[in-house]
C-alpha cells in the first residue's frame, strides 16, 4: 500500500487517553484538536522543570539527499517505535521529536514529512497539511510586522526608517517563485510608500527560528522585540520590532503555536511534532521546548535534523546545542544503498541493479559525513541502512565493512516494511551506546572566532572546500556585523544536494570554493544567516508539482499525499 493508505488504515488511539496511559499527562493539561491531536499546555511543560532526571538525546541525520531517497524521518519514527518495543522489558520509554511539514514541499516535489511505510506519525494528512495551524500563526505574526513597517512609513516615519534598507520581507507557506522580488506601494500615496520587497517561505522566517529556539513566553517576546527590520537613514542605526511596538501582538498571535503538538506513531507511541525550519535555508531543527519536554518525560528522546549532516546536524550542534546546552548521546546516520550508488554516478533509472564499484565510489559521501560527526562533533555514530528490497547481500556486506573500517557500527533496518520489528537491531545498538556514555558535544568554532573564520571553518572542515570568497560588498557587511554581532553562530544557507554550492557535484567534492553571496542578521533568533551560492529562500514549484495528483473524494478521503 502507499504511505497514505497505510496511514488511513491505522488504528489510532484518542490522544488524551494515550497521553494518560503512557506518561500520566493529565487530561486538563492537553488542548485537543479533534480526537488524535493535542497541544501540551505550557503550565505542564513548566511543571516538568523540577524533575532531576533527563532522558538520553539521540540525533538522527543523513547523507546528502538524492532523488533516490534516504528516509531520515522514517528512520526516526522506526527507531522511536523500536526503542519502545525493546525498552518495554526494561521499563524504558521513548518519544520522538519531529518538525512540522511545510506546505511548499507537500505540493512541490519533496512531499510531506510524516515518515513512510510502517514507520509514520499520524494522522498523516493533518500533519502534512494544516495540522494545528502553527505555520499560519507564524506567517501572520511575520506579516503583521511587515504591515506595521509600511504603515509607520506611511504615517510620517517618526523612526526615520530608510525604505531602501528594510530587511524584513513578507512570507507565505507555499513555493511561489513569482513573489521572490516584488514592488509594493503602487497606486499612489494612498497605498503607501513605493519600494522593492519580496516573499520568503514561512520556514525561512526569523519568527519560525525564534519560536523553535525560545524557551518560554517571556523569551519568545523578548526575541521578537530584538528583530532588526532595517536601518535608519543614517545608514548604521538599527530599527527593532520593539521600536514599532509590534512584538507584543506578534507574541499574542503565537500564543497557541508556541505549545508543542502531541500525536502518535502507527504503533501508538507518542510523538511531539513542533516547529519546522528548513535546514538548507534555516537551522533545520524542531523546537527546543519540544525536545526538552521529551527529555523530561522519556528515557530516550529521538530527534532529527533536516537534510544531510552538513546542514541540519551542523546547525543542531553549532546553533541548537550551543545556545541551549543540549547534548546528544549518539547520532544515527541514515543512508540507502540506492542513494550511495547515485552519489557514485549511477543514473536514477538503474539504481535497483547491483553495482559494487558505484557503491564504493559513492561511499565517499557517507564517509565524509561520518568523519565529520565523529571528529568535528565528537559523536559516536551508528550508520542505519534504510533497506530496499533491491539491495543485494554483496552491497550490504561491502557497506558494513567500509563502515567498520571507519570505526562505526552499521545496522540494516527494515522499519519501512516491518515497523518497529524491523528496527530492533538498530534500537539495541543505540541503547548499548547511549546507556554507557556521558553525553557531550564539541563545536566547529568558538563564540569569539571572527565571523569570516566561522564561515571558513564550516566550509573547509565540513564541506571539504579550499576557501570561501565574497564580493567587496558582502565582505563589508560581514565586517560591520563583526563589531556588534561577531559572537553569534552562523547559519549557512546552501544547497542540500552537495557538499559544494553546485547541486550537480555528488559524492564528496574537495578543493572547491564556497561563495558567500549575502549575509543576513537574525538578531532575535540569535544567529547570522550566510547565503552560499545562489540559494533561494523562496523555492519554486517543479515542472510537474505534486499538487497535480493530490485530490479528495466525496467521502473526504485525501489521495496523492506522500
Amino acid at each position: 500500500m502507499s504511505d497514505i493508505k497505510i496511514a488511513q488504515a491505522a488504528k489510532m488511539k484518542p490522544i488524551i487517553q494515550l497521553a494518560q496511559e503512557t506518561f500520566s499527562i493529565p487530561a486538563e493539561q492537553l488542548d485537543p484538536y479533534g480526537h488524535y491531536k493535542a497541544k501540551i499546555s505550557l503550565d505542564y511543560v513548566n511543571s516538568l522543570s523540577h524533575r532531576q532526571s533527563e532522558g538520553k538525546l539521540i540525533l538522527v541525520t543523513a547523507i546528502s539527499p538524492t532523488p533516490a531517497g534516504e528516509g531520515k524521518t522514517t528512520t526516526t519514527v522506526g527507531l522511536g517505535d523500536a526503542l519502545n518495543r525493546v525498552g518495554k522489558t526494561q521499563g524504558k520509554k521513548a518519544i520522538i521529536c519531529l518538525r512540522e511539514p511545510s506546505l511548499g514541499p507537500c505540493f512541490g516535489i519533496k512531499g510531506g514529512a510524516a515518515g513512510g511505510g510502517y514507520a509514520q506519525v499520524v494522522p498523516m494528512e493533518d500533519i502534512n497539511l494544516h495540522f494545528t495551524g502553527d505555520f499560519h500563526a507564524i506567517g501572520v505574526a511575520h506579516n503583521l510586522l511587515a504591515a506595521m513597517i509600511d504603515n509607520h512609513i506611511h504615517h510620517g516615519n517618526a523612526l526615520d526608517i530608510d525604505a531602501r534598507r528594510i530587511r524584513w520581507k513578507r512570507v507565505m507557506d507555499m513555493n511561489d517563485r513569482a513573489l521572490r522580488d516584488i514592488t509594493v506601494g503602487m497606486g499612489g500615496p494612498a497605498n503607501g510608500y513605493l519600494r522593492e520587497d519580496g516573499f520568503d517561505i514561512v520556514v525561512a522566517s526569523e519568527v519560525m527560528a525564534i519560536l523553535c529556539l525560545a524557551t518560554n513566553r517571556a523569551d519568545l517576546k523578548e526575541r521578537l522585540g530584538r528583530i532588526i527590520i532595517g536601518y535608519k537613514k543614517d545608514g548604521t542605526t538599527p530599527v527593532y520590532a520593539s521600536d514599532l511596538k509590534a512584538h507584543g501582538a506578534m507574541a499574542a498571535l503565537l500564543k497557541d503555536a508556541f505549545k508543542p503538538n502531541l500525536v502518535q506513531t502507527l504503533e501508538n507511541n507518542l510523538a511531539i511534532v513542533h516547529g519546522g525550519p528548513f535546514a538548507n535555508i534555516a537551522h533545520g531543527c524542531n523546537s527546543v521546548i519540544a525536545t526538552k519536554t521529551a527529555l523530561k518525560l522519556a528515557d530516550y528522546a529521538v530527534t532529527e535534523a533536516g537534510f544531510g549532516a552538513d546542514l541540519g546536524a551542523e546547525k543542531f550542534f553549532n546553533i541548537k546545542c550551543r545556545t541551549t546546552g543540549l547534548k546528544p548521546s549518539a547520532v544515527v546516520l541514515v543512508a540507502t544503498v540506492r542513494a550511495l550508488k547515485f552519489h557514485g554516478g549511477v543514473d536514477k533509472m538503474h539504481l535497483n541493479q547491483e553495482n559494487l564499484p558505484a557503491l564504493e565510489k559513492g561511499f565517499a559521501n557517507l564517509e565524509r559525513h561520518l568523519t565529520n560527526l565523529q571528529q568535528q562533533f565528537g559523536q559516536p555514530v551508528v550508520v542505519s541502512i534504510n533497506h530496499f528490497t533491491f539491495d543485494s547481500d554483496a552491497e550490504i556486506a561491502l557497506l558494513q565493512q567500509k563502515c567498520a573500517d571507519l570505526g562505526a557500527e552499521c545496522v540494516v533496518s527494515r522499519h519501512w516494511a516491518e515497523g518497529s520489528a524491523g528496527a530492533e537491531a538498530l534500537a539495541e545498538k543505540v541503547m548499548s551506546i547511549v546507556d554507557a556514555r556521558e553525553a557531550q558535544v564539541q563545536f566547529t568554532y568558538e563564540d569569539q572566532t571572527p565571523l569570516w573564520d566561522k564561515l571558513s571553518a564550516v566550509a573547509t572542515k565540513l564541506y571539504g572546500a579550499k576557501e570561501i570568497v565574497a564580493s567587496a560588498k558582502v565582505k563589508k557587511d560581514i565586517e560591520q556585523l563583526q563589531a556588534n554581532y561577531g559572537h553569534l553562530p552562523i547559519c549557512m544557507a546552501k544547497t542540500q544536494m552537495s557538499f559544494s554550492t553546485d547541486p550537480a557535484l555528488k559524492g564528496a567534492p574537495s578543493g572547491h570554493t564556497v561563495e558567500i553571496s549575502d549575509v543576513k542578521l537574525q538578531n532575535g533568533a540569535g544567529f547570522i544567516v550566510a547565503i552560499a551560492g545562489n540559494m533561494m529562500t523562496m523555492p519554486g514549484l517543479p515542472t510537474r508539482p505534486t499538487a497535480e495528483i493530490i485530490d479528495i473524494d466525496d467521502e473526504g478521503v485525501i489521495t496523492g499525499l506522500f
